[in-house]
C-alpha cells in the first residue's frame, strides 16, 4: 500500500497533468490512512493549482491545460468538501472576493478560470455570473462583507462598467471599503489606472498575486486606521 507521502504527490501530480480519472479514489485513500481532508488541500491540491498557474503565466502550459487541471481539483474537491462539512470545518480563507462579468457581457470563461483559481489560492469566492450591473456588485460584496471585487469585461463596448462599478461605490461613499480589480481580453493596466481600479491581471494567476498583495495592503492599511 502506498504512503501518505506518495499518495499526496499522486494528487497533486494528477491535478498538474490535468487527469481527472481516479483522483477521487486515491483522495478517499487518503482519507481511509487519517489524512486530514484540510491536509489534503494544504499540502496537494493547492500547491498543485499554484504550480499550474505559474506555468500557465510562463507560457509553459495553455488554456486546454489549465481547464484540465482545474477539472482535476474540481473532481477532488469534490470528495472533500462533504467531509469538511460534516466535520464543521472549512478550508481557512485568506480574504473573501466577489466577481462576476460586466452589465451587456455574457463571457465567462475567463471569469471562471479566475475564480477557481482564486478558491485554489486560499480566497472565497462569490461568484455573480455574468451580465452583472455595478449595483450588483456592490450591494453583493457589502452582503458578502468581501474584501475585494473583481469585474471582468471580454468587449470594449462593455469596458465602461467596469468604470461604473468603481463610480458606484464613490457614490454611496463605499470606495475605501473594497479594493477593486479589472480583468478581461480588452482591458489593460493603463485602463485600470484611468478609470480608478486598484489593480488590474493579464491572466488568472497574476490575478491571484494582484489579490494577495491587495489583501496584504488592505489589512495593513485597516490596522494603521484601527
Amino acid at each position: 500500500m502506498a504512503g501518505q507521502d506518495e499518495l499526496l504527490d499522486k494528487v497533486r501530480d494528477l491535478v498538474i497533468s490535468g487527469n481527472r480519472e481516479g483522483i477521487g479514489a486515491v483522495v478517499e485513500e487518503l482519507l481511509g490512512a487519517g489524512v486530514e481532508p484540510l491536509a489534503i488541500m494544504e499540502r496537494a491540491l493547492s500547491p498543485a493549482m499554484e504550480e499550474v498557474g505559474e506555468r500557465f503565466k510562463r507560457y509553459e502550459v495553455y488554456l486546454p491545460e489549465l481547464m484540465l487541471a482545474a477539472e482535476a481539483w474540481e473532481e477532488a474537491m469534490a470528495v472533500l468538501e462533504p467531509r469538511l462539512a460534516a466535520r464543521g470545518q472549512a478550508a481557512q480563507r485568506v480574504g473573501r472576493v466577489v466577481i462576476g462579468t460586466v452589465k451587456g457581457d455574457v463571457h465567462s470563461l475567463g471569469k471562471d478560470i479566475v475564480a477557481l483559481m482564486l478558491r485554489a489560492g486560499g480566497f472565497e469566492v462569490i461568484d455573480l455570473g455574468v451580465n452583472v450591473p455595478a449595483s450588483t456588485f456592490v450591494t453583493e460584496a457589502r452582503r458578502a462583507r468581501a474584501d475585494i471585487i473583481g469585474a471582468s469585461a471580454l468587449m470594449t463596448t462593455t469596458m465602461p462598467q467596469q468604470k461604473a462599478v468603481v463610480d458606484c461605490l464613490k457614490d454611496q461613499g463605499l470606495r475605501g471599503e473594497f479594493k477593486v480589480i479589472v480583468g478581461g481580453g480588452c482591458t489593460t493596466q493603463q485602463w485600470a489606472a484611468e478609470i480608478g481600479a486598484d489593480g488590474y491581471a493579464e491572466t488568472a494567476a497574476e490575478g491571484v498575486t494582484l489579490a494577495l498583495r491587495l489583501l496584504g495592503e488592505f489589512k495593513k492599511g485597516r490596522r494603521g486606521r484601527a
